[in-house]
């Protein structure tokens, strides 16, 4: 399985899971088998709140699962509308979340945790 985590800075799997999917630097795309990884710049991070184009932000990499500590309710919906789940991640690296979701231990999102913008106090995370 191929999982997208929103990152600021790499480093590698010890890189910081971003808090918002749209305004992240960067992604880290892990394969879950081998553990190997790519980053990709998220050409989209500096956009109007409510214009994320998720998959433009992933680079138009093919991923099955995105872990994030928050997300708005638009890039949720693009992203699950092609497949695409998204799960909450818990503060900690990669390496920390990656452990958690090969255990099946992190919920998936669902609308009403979504966040309404940022500096918003009703975001999940």
């Amino acid at each position: 399985m191929k999982v997208a985590f929103p990152v600021q800075e790499n480093s590698g799997l010890a890189s910081q899971v971003y808090g918002h999917f749209g305004s992240a630097k960067n992604f880290i795309i892990v394969e879950t088998q081998d553990e190997s990884f790519q980053n990709i710049s998220n050409q989209n991070h500096e956009h109007v709140h409510g214009q994320c184009r998720p998959l433009d932000a992933l680079g138009r990499k093919p991923v099955d699962a995105v872990v994030v500590g928050g997300i708005g309710k638009g890039a949720l919906f693009k992203l699950n509308a092609a497949g695409v789940k998204i799960y909450r991640a818990v503060e900690g690296s990669i390496k920390d979340n990656l452990k958690l979701i090969k255990a099946g231990r992190l919920p998936e999102f669902t609308l009403n945790q979504t966040c309404a913008g940022h500096g918003e106090s009703d975001c999940s995370h």
